[in-house]
């Protein structure tokens, strides 16, 4: 009987120590997990939500300003998405593009909190995630389509908007025709020019 007894006791503590080895292994594995997560990771896992406790992203700029957009696309460092209007999520908001370094903070209820860590499944690679701001940038210059600028503030504290129409765009830059909202790119109608660095933009609205 002793023989069993001291039997019992080493399978009993080896188990116990088997299971606290796996249990290390896997909060080391969770640990590398979320090492390795990004911003742009865990905004897609907030979008890809569909229960009734998610919604739309409520992100603050590095502006100061606060936004709240239903994520729609994500590239390679921005999102594409419409501003939530008032009496959301009936009637749809106006179209934009936030590159991800303009965003400050993103804030959350403690159940998404733990939605954006989840792990999510292995999903083939879409050609949209590879591609730059510039690009998307570019498509809307070869579309002459009329925006919206939001560069952050001006010192005096006043929000700093540009409307206008992109004339070109470089590798860090775009030149932008300034118009009033709601025109054309005309000649006539042109007030001036400017060079706007990626760097300064908060924001892209597409007008109409």
């Amino acid at each position: 009987m002793r023989w069993e007894s001291l039997f019992d006791d080493m399978e009993s503590q080896l188990e116990q120590e088997l299971g606290a080895e796996d249990a290390q292994l896997r909060a080391e594995e969770e640990r590398l997990r979320l090492g390795r997560l990004t911003l742009r990771g865990r905004l897609a896992a907030l979008s890809r939500q569909t229960d009734a406790a998610s919604g739309p992203l409520r992100l603050e700029l590095r502006s100061g300003a606060h936004v709240t957009v239903r994520a729609l696309t994500f590239g390679r460092d921005w999102l594409a998405g419409e501003i939530a209007p008032a009496g959301w999520p009936a009637a749809g908001g106006a179209q934009c593009v936030i590159p991800l370094a303009s965003v400050a903070g993103v804030l959350l209820e403690r159940s998404a909190v733990e939605r954006s860590l989840e792990e999510q499944p292995a999903a083939p690679a879409r050609l949209a995630e590879r591609i730059g701001l510039a690009f998307v940038l570019r498509d809307l210059c070869r579309r002459r389509a009329g925006i919206e600028v939001d560069c952050g503030l001006r010192p005096s504290g006043a929000a700093w908007l540009l409307h206008g129409t992109i004339d070109r765009v470089g590798r860090d830059h775009c030149d932008l025709a300034l118009h009033e909202a709601g025109t054309p790119r005309r000649e006539s109608l042109v007030t001036g020019y400017r060079i706007v660095p990626f760097e300064q933009i908060m924001m892209v609205r597409l007008s109409g």
